[in-house]
């Protein structure tokens, strides 16, 4: 059986190519060519450059380079020498107990290590509290916000559409809790409450008139920790009428406040539902306008989950509450549902929900507030 050296050389002498040319064609140094077909493997640096030299000259020679690689290790084989003491000398048993004693470690240290992990398991994870969310503080500037909040988040606004960087001029709106079907809104007047089907009007420098209307856009019920999407508009966007005049059949004209409310227009008057349901405890009094028939008053103490209902009222309804945030208003009519705002929490308010005709002949559902 040829030798490494041996099959290299005749491949490349049956080739007729010089170490010279081999040299040229393979990048490698001709000492070392020389080296692997004498086997002198000692001029080699490392075991990884013979083996490295093997594969490249037995490719270049077009051999067999596994072959030539198992060539190598029989040389490598036959070149390590027996220690004849060892083969003389009776195995010791220590070796034996060392490794017995190896393998009896490692099982203990293995089962207790699957104890301790079915002993956690069993007893439950230890939670890790997460770090304290730290509330953030936005500013309005323009007509409009709207952002995702968290407890504690607050919005700064000021009076006008301008920011403004007088502390005095920023009045601060806080999300406080999510809680079963609202979302309450702390505010310079007190905390009011929001829905998905009810915003909340804000009167912020306390002067009668409402400057930021807020809605939850949305939220899911009873998740604070999932926050709420508010939306913030000032009310220079909302429609507020001067002097308009009620049109109720057979009645005189009644002159409203400066400022109100338009809840819908319609080119003529027609029938609406006016309801309240009450979150809180509260006086309440009620009176349906220029209806003969329907001219008593009515006054009860509504507690919280209690409702009202007045029906097919055709011009107007006046009503009195000792606190404008104990219930949730709305007003049914030509298809149409609306929420209705009438103050703040703990305000007493008399207000008119009535319709009125402008000066365009456009008849307007007005909520227009009255002195109390």
């Amino acid at each position: 059986m040829e030798s490494l050296g041996e099959k290299l050389r005749t491949t490349r002498e049956s080739k007729a190519i010089s170490f010279d040319q081999a040299g040229l064609d393979t990048k490698l140094a001709v000492r070392y060519l020389e080296a692997l077909e004498d086997e002198n493997f000692a001029k080699f640096p490392g075991e990884a450059y013979i083996t490295g030299f093997i594969r490249n000259y037995g490719a270049y020679l077009d051999l067999d380079v596994e072959e030539l690689l198992g060539l190598y290790r029989a040389i490598k084989i036959q070149e390590q020498p027996i220690p004849v003491d060892q083969l003389l000398r009776k195995p010791s048993a220590l070796p034996k107990v060392a490794i017995g004693v190896a393998i009896a470690l490692a099982v203990f240290g293995l089962a207790a290590g699957v104890f301790m992990l079915l002993a956690g398991r069993a007893a439950g994870a230890v939670p890790v509290a997460a770090p304290p969310r730290i509330p953030l503080e936005f500013f309005m500037s323009g007509d409009d916000f709207e952002h995702r909040f968290f407890r504690g988040d607050a919005l700064f606004v000021s009076l006008t559409p301008e920011f403004s960087a007088d502390p005095e001029d920023q009045h601060r709106l806080e999300l406080l809790d999510v809680s079963g079907d609202d979302v309450i809104i702390g505010s310079p007047g007190g905390p009011v409450l929001v829905s998905l089907s009810r915003h909340a009007s804000i009167d912020l420098d306390s002067n009668g008139v409402f400057d930021i209307r807020i809605s939850a856009v949305d939220y899911v019920r009873g998740r604070p920790d999932m926050g709420a999407e508010l939306r913030f508009e000032r009310y220079t966007a909302m429609s507020f009428l001067p002097e308009m005049q009620v049109v109720p059949s057979g009645a005189a004209s009644v002159t409203s406040q400066a400022h109100s409310t338009v809840i819908f227009s319609s080119p003529n008057p027609h029938p609406f539902t006016f309801q309240a349901d009450f979150l809180a405890g509260s006086m309440f009094r009620w009176e349906v306008l220029f209806e003969p028939a329907r001219r008593e008053r009515n006054e009860r103490f509504f507690q919280r989950l209690d409702d009202l209902t007045v029906p097919h009222v055709h011009n107007g309804v006046r009503i009195w509450t000792s606190n404008a945030q104990a219930a949730r208003f709305q007003v049914t009519g030509g298809g149409r549902t609306v929420p209705v705002e009438i103050g703040s929490p703990g305000e007493v308010v008399v207000a008119d929900i009535r319709w009125v005709r402008g000066e365009d002949n456009v008849f307007r559902l007005m909520v227009a507030r009255l002195e109390a």
